[in-house]
């Protein structure tokens, strides 16, 4: 059915099939249908957007950029040692290389962090204390969500932790939180998954048993049901008759179907601290499986998982280490571990994409399709703590189908730590200039260019930067994850 016709069929998502229940009506919610939809199918009929989710993923002490970034830029690329245990989810994996961080700053780790909110650090004691210059990327995008739509989810955000190393020399608030909601107020991860679920279940409660009053309604709305099916196109005929099959179906095992949103159970563990041999594996997927039914439930839509903290001496001893994995970043003889480490890591993340690819939200998308998940880190490598080519992995769609595997071109290893380079001038046709060779982001960004233009200025709270691709991405993110961005 084209959606571009002006005589086209338009119902509210909030139609309901009707029928006659006694002295009462009953009413039975209906499927998202391509006449609820605007005429681009990206938002509700009446205007609202269809909720998108994101979602930070932190690894802390950088990658082997030799075993992360593809040597292929454009459409299609080869996953590298580093990405394959992303292979599962490869459909919905772009990666993001080439791009300079711009902080003033370089106290080691901490300047990597500005890669998640642009802003120069609100304090620095020229040594390894910093204080973080303004919001993160995710507060953001739920600042948007809070401000376009009501009622909003019931948890504006939700910070979680897998590893409870620290770093015992750094100070500040920039290292220690992936979140931040303005400058100086980190989010601090919560690492207690009992805690987790507190926060994002305690108010819910178990609905009496209306088993048989659910069967009584389905026997009542097929009338109404038939009727409508006359009314809209083709193709969402095919989705109620598809609808009724499956209320059909419903019928027979409705006693033993529990409630769509029910609260999972609460775990039992509790990631003390003070542990040696972190179970970093199982408590990496409690907290990724209560984000996802919190996503699922729209309890929430955005969150950050701060997996381990940079400069932190977090030890792999489930992979057979013995030695922390900052350490063996600065090892030239351990970079085999740190190669090990860092796949470790991503396969960390792969099982929250599987998670989400595997979980279907109230619209019918699985959370992939509908949301975006954000992975990086505080240097591009360990060894050097370098801040040149500093790659992050953008997984997942956002509604929109982000056009093929978007990989910037990676420029040379020009700054390492101690040193800098002049600015380069914008670019975006590739260009060079300032010794770089720069070229536009793929298309998926290129709706963050005119922004940029237009943006250009300093907000409260902190100084910002960021190369004109930096600033690309933060326009492109707010754009699509507005309530007004259904384009």
């Amino acid at each position: 059915m084209s959606r571009s016709a002006s005589s086209r069929f338009v119902l509210n998502r909030r139609t309901m099939l009707r029928g006659s229940l006694g002295a009462g009506v009953a009413c039975v919610g209906l499927p998202l249908l391509d006449a609820m939809l605007n005429s681009n199918g990206t938002a509700l009929a009446g205007g609202a957007a269809l909720p998108r989710q994101f979602i930070t993923y932190f690894i802390g002490n950088g990658f082997r950029l030799d075993q992360f970034e593809p040597s292929q830029t454009g459409a299609s690329f080869a996953l590298t040692p580093e990405l394959i245990p992303l292979a599962a989810v490869e459909p919905y994996v772009k990666v993001v290389t080439g791009l300079q961080n711009w902080c003033y700053a370089q106290p080691t780790h901490h300047e990597g962090m500005t890669q998640f909110n642009g802003y120069h650090f609100a304090e620095w004691d020229f040594g390894l204390t910093s204080k973080a210059g303004g919001p993160t990327i995710d507060q953001v995008v739920a600042d948007h969500i809070e401000a376009s739509f009501d009622p909003a989810p019931l948890v504006r955000s939700i910070e979680v932790g897998i590893s409870r190393k620290w770093s015992e020399m750094d100070g500040g608030t920039t290292l220690y939180a992936v979140a931040h909601r303005a400058a100086n107020e980190p989010l601090d991860p919560e690492f207690n998954p009992q805690t987790v679920w507190q926060t994002l279940f305690s108010e819910f409660s178990a609905g009496p048993d209306d088993s048989e009053l659910r069967l009584l309604i389905i026997d009542s709305i097929r009338d109404d049901a038939r009727k409508l099916q006359a009314r809209v196109g083709k193709i969402d005929k095919e989705r109620l008759e598809a609808h009724l099959d499956g209320i059909a179906e419903l019928e027979q095992r409705i006693k033993a179907a529990p409630p769509a949103c029910t609260p999972p159970a609460l775990p039992t563990e509790t990631n003390p601290p003070g542990t040696f041999n972190e179970p970093l594996t199982s408590v990496n997927e409690i907290m990724c499986d209560l984000l996802v039914h919190a996503l699922k439930c729209d309890i929430t839509r955005v969150g950050s998982v701060f997996f381990i903290g940079g400069a932190a001496e977090t030890v792999y001893t489930e992979i057979g280490q013995g030695s922390g994995h900052h350490a063996n970043t600065h090892n030239g003889g351990a970079q085999g571990e740190v190669h090990n480490g860092v796949v470790y890591s991503m396969e960390r993340v792969a099982y929250l994409l599987e998670k989400m690819q595997s979980t279907v939200d109230a619209t019918g998308q699985n959370l992939l399709d509908t949301g975006l998940v954000m992975v990086g880190s505080d240097c591009s490598e360990g060894i050097d703590h370098s801040v040149s080519r500093q790659p992050f992995v953008l997984a997942g769609n956002l509604r929109v189908p982000l056009p093929g595997h978007a990989q910037e071109r990676p420029v040379e290893c020009a700054r390492r730590h101690g040193q800098h380079l002049g600015r380069p001038v914008h670019d975006p046709e590739g260009v060079q200039s300032g010794g770089h060779q720069r070229r536009r982001h793929d298309a998926a960004l290129a709706c963050g260019w005119r922004l940029v233009r237009q943006q250009r200025r300093t907000q409260p709270g902190g100084r910002r930067f960021g190369s004109d691709h930096q600033r690309a991405h933060r326009a492109c993110f707010r754009l699509r994850l507005s309530a007004g961005a259904a384009t």
